[in-house]
């Protein structure tokens, strides 16, 4: 039987195993990501499913914005943990991005401004369909103004725009 690679929408289908609560360890990829947001070896963080991190997005209203660390704080918050996984959330992110043009271009209606959840410190996602400059033009139609320093863009006073954590 063929290999037929899974569409995003399916990549965003719920894994059995998750959510899942472990203890932070050194070899974890987060680690350094979970240390920064103030979790200590040993503390309890979070791994969630894709719907958990795209219902987040889902909620984000027009003229406010994200962060991976601001998704990250809700999902800690409401599994009463230290932290949870930046980088399952990252892949996650990305993959609710790109399912929502998936079912956009099926002509149904898109329900998910992803392009108002940003990197860590306002920059914008270059793994979003259309690359960075499809997110670019998505928040500057929403009044965003975008900036670049060096190779990347951000947000200029993003933090004025964050939705509470």
């Amino acid at each position: 039987m063929p290999y037929r690679k899974k569409s995003w929408q399916e990549k965003m289908m719920d894994k059995k195993d998750l959510p899942k609560i472990l203890k932070l360890e050194s070899n974890f990829p987060c680690f350094k990501s979970m240390v920064k947001m103030g979790a200590k070896m040993g503390d309890e963080i979070v791994l969630v499913n894709p719907s958990g991190v795209e219902e987040i997005m889902r909620d984000v209203p027009k003229g406010r914005l994200i962060t991976i660390y601001g998704i990250c704080k809700k999902l800690a918050k409401k599994y009463n943990v230290k932290g949870c996984c930046t980088l399952t959330t990252g892949i996650f992110i990305m993959t609710a991005a790109n399912a929502a043009e998936e079912i956009k271009k099926e002509g149904k209606d898109n329900e998910n401004p992803y392009w108002r959840t940003l990197k860590a410190n306002g920059f914008l996602n270059e793994k979003y369909p259309g690359g960075i400059e499809a997110h670019k033009k998505l928040l500057e139609k929403e009044g965003f103004r975008v900036k670049k320093k060096g190779k990347r863009y951000f947000v200029a006073d993003y933090e004025k725009y964050l939705v509470r954590a």
